[in-house]
């Protein structure tokens, strides 16, 4: 992306967000609905995705929760641009939220014990990270941007929210923030590939989902804890819960975590990033997602 342009679209982003609280509500509804009546790629991603995932729901039914998604996904522009774009005393005077089992993690961090603390890709991810960073010491690890110039800001961004971030192809960095007893935010429920995944059922289908924890978690020693977000009255919502699950083998872990993750996802489908090609190396990157 050209550099000026970028800045420019920054710029404008920022002072979007100047609008007083209560009115992103109403943007996002209007943005929402404009992105819904859009025929662009990832609202037919998220379509296929939902139609595959839920199909116990009616026609009807499965129609309004992807409206919902959509419309929820236009929150992206105000929860990512608080996280990247506020301050700590900024966010804890206008955003309301509340971590569940906080005390836990922190007990486990003053022990110092290092924690791979699994998530779930929530359509305010950013915003969740920005949140628990501002209460607990985390660390991350991403997917570069293909955009240099957006990665730039992107990065800075996200570390306002965590210590310090690596990418997801380094995985000795972060095996020794684990070692020397950190923690670290990490997400399995993306597609990147099968050379580096296992076939596991997500929502009793075959997908690509990343073989590296169970040999990390065994590497390391470290803890294995979750954090689902949702709002709740328009309250940002994490819940931190140390899990346990079948370590005998990477493929039962996986399916473990997988069927943890979409017990989880099923409880606020419409905030879930479905817009992601989650099948595209089991059902056919064009043959499915046409």
């Amino acid at each position: 992306m050209n550099r000026i342009l970028l800045s420019l679209l920054v710029i404008l982003w920022k002072l979007l967000l100047l609008f007083p609280r209560p009115m992103h509500k109403g943007l996002v509804y209007f943005f929402g609905n404009l992105i819904y009546l859009m025929p662009i790629k990832r609202n037919k991603i998220s379509q296929k995705n939902i139609e595959l995932c839920f199909p116990k729901l009616s026609q009807e039914e499965r129609k309004k929760l992807h409206k919902l998604n959509v419309i929820a996904s236009a929150k992206i522009i105000f929860d990512s641009g608080i996280s990247w774009f506020w301050s700590d005393k900024r966010i804890n005077k206008l955003i309301s939220y509340e971590i569940r089992g906080l005390e836990n993690l922190l007990e486990e961090q003053k022990n110092n014990n290092g924690i791979l603390l699994f998530f779930k890709h929530s359509l305010h991810l950013e915003l969740d990270a920005r949140l628990l960073g501002m209460n607990a010491e985390i660390y991350g690890v991403e997917r570069v941007h293909n955009s240099d110039s957006f990665d730039s800001i992107q990065n800075k961004g996200r570390l306002k929210s965590v210590k310090d971030t690596c990418d997801r192809n380094n995985p000795l960095k972060f095996i020794r923030w684990l070692k020397n007893g950190k923690t670290v935010l990490y997400a399995t429920d993306q597609d990147y590939g099968l050379s580096q995944s296992d076939i596991v059922n997500f929502f009793n289908h075959p997908a690509a989902t990343i073989s590296a924890p169970q040999k990390i978690i065994k590497s390391t020693k470290c803890k294995t804890f979750f954090v689902n977000s949702f709002m709740e009255n328009d309250k940002y919502i994490l819940e931190v819960e140390q899990i346990f699950l079948d370590q005998s083998s990477q493929i039962n872990f996986s399916k473990d975590l997988n069927l943890y993750m979409e017990n989880k996802i099923k409880l606020n489908p419409e905030e879930y990033l479905w817009q992601h090609r989650r099948f595209k190396s089991t059902l056919g990157k064009e043959s499915f997602y046409v």
